[in-house]
């Protein structure tokens, strides 16, 4: 049987709570799952310090943030009970993201118009740097209703995610596994770009060689070139990873793939001064559509990040379980 006790000893599992975390977020998921209710009383102070070995300043300081939440109340006399059922009637939930780039506009403007007029949205931006997201993460852990978050691929990722209570996290965009089942509304890289690959080499054998201009510290999916290499080892096509695109180098007859926006726009604008023809003298393959691509005529694959920002917004507000991979679209057009 589930007790308050119960519920805030289990989080001791979680290296990150500390123990006035794991206090207040323990009564805060007995308050979900009807282990307490509106009126119920709550142990009294020296319970509290009785039963979970805490510090009386860790379990009034707890308390006091529960009050501040609208959650509980405190009488001369009667002591602490529980003053709201309801979690989350003004929902506050905190998206974390890379940054904003314009595909990821597109991401956010869908996932905010499918929130109802009760959530509070916060919006946080970690840049790819693993001390920013965790700084980010401890600051805000236990403060939302939700947390959405695109997590970094990295070694440390897992134990600050684990963190998070299931039943309040949504992961988005790329996908880092974890124990059990969570909710997810992901990409994957390897197989979806080794499938486009494929599907183009018709058109990439009408050229000399492919060039993918990767830096190994992009933030670009380590999964892509992964796709790359195996794609011209198993088409028998000739090409090569280059760090970076460097103006004046661009050639006839090569097809130039890049993630890296401020690359593509440079190499259309030398094509444009040396008069060179995207699709015919050269070829180029952009990642992560969006409409400026699309106005241009940029041939790129990607993800539908409008159609992923809905979806996570409608988990948001149904909290329907999801675990879904956003299938990758090749978008051809006159540059391929």
């Amino acid at each position: 049987m589930k007790t308050v006790f119960s519920e805030i000893k289990q989080l001791a599992e979680v290296p990150s709570y500390s123990k006035h975390d794991r206090l207040v977020q323990g009564i805060i998921n007995a308050i979900d799952e009807k282990v307490l209710v509106t009126d119920e009383m709550l142990p009294s102070i020296n319970t509290m310090i009785r039963e979970l070995k805490f510090s009386r300043d860790t379990v009034v300081k707890g308390y006091q943030e529960l009050i501040n939440r609208g959650l509980v109340g405190s009488t001369r006399g009667r002591g602490y009970y529980i003053t709201n059922g309801n979690t989350e009637q003004t929902l506050q939930v905190a998206l974390l993201m890379y940054n904003m780039d314009t595909f990821e506009e597109q991401f956010y403007r869908n996932f905010r118009s499918e929130l109802g007029p009760n959530v509070h949205l916060n919006v946080y931006f970690h840049h790819g740097n693993i001390d920013i997201f965790e700084t980010i993460l401890t600051q805000i852990k236990g403060k939302y209703g939700m947390f959405v978050v695109a997590p970094i691929p990295h070694p440390r990722t897992r134990a600050m995610l684990e963190a998070i209570p299931r039943h309040r996290f949504l992961m988005v965009d790329r996908y880092e596994p974890l124990d059990g089942e969570f909710n997810h509304i992901t990409q994957e890289f390897e197989k979806a770009s080794y499938k486009t690959f494929m599907e183009l080499a018709p058109v990439i054998r009408q050229f000399d060689e492919m060039i993918f201009y990767h830096s190994v510290d992009s933030l670009d999916p380590k999964e892509i070139p992964v796709a790359f290499k195996k794609f011209l080892k198993d088409a028998k096509i000739k090409g090569r990873l280059v760090p970076e695109f460097k103006p004046g180098t661009l050639e006839k007859g090569k097809v130039y793939f890049t993630l890296d926006n401020f690359a593509m726009f440079a190499m259309l604008k030398e094509c444009k001064a040396r008069k060179l023809k995207p699709g015919k003298d050269l070829g180029i393959l952009s990642h992560n559509d969006e409409p400026a691509k699309e106005l241009i005529g940029i041939t790129t694959y990607s993800a539908d990040f409008s159609l992923m920002g809905k979806k996570a917004g409608q988990f948001v507000m149904t909290r329907e379980a999801v675990q879904e991979t956003m299938p990758m679209v090749l978008w051809r057009r006159n540059t391929l």
